[in-house]
């Protein structure tokens, strides 16, 4: 996963969740499907597809899908 769209990709085609490059940085209470089981999720298949782990205690206070994809690629 190197671009936005890797991401918005990752999304759809992991997660099943219906989303755009627009939605990214909409409110996650606001991402049509989001429950905290995506989070979860989501952290899982990054770990996978970046071969790091992500710092939970960011990835929770992560208020967006576009905060979550900015701590993915954070180097």
């Amino acid at each position: 996963m190197k671009t936005v769209d890797d991401f918005v990709t990752l999304l759809r085609d992991e997660l099943a969740l219906p989303v755009t490059a627009d939605d990214l940085g909409r409110g996650l209470d606001t991402v049509e499907s989001w429950d905290s089981v995506h989070l979860l999720a989501l952290c899982t298949v990054l770990e996978r597809e970046t071969g790091r782990s992500l710092p939970l205690a960011d990835v929770l206070e992560a208020s967006s899908l576009k905060d979550v994809y900015l701590l993915a690629v954070a180097p």
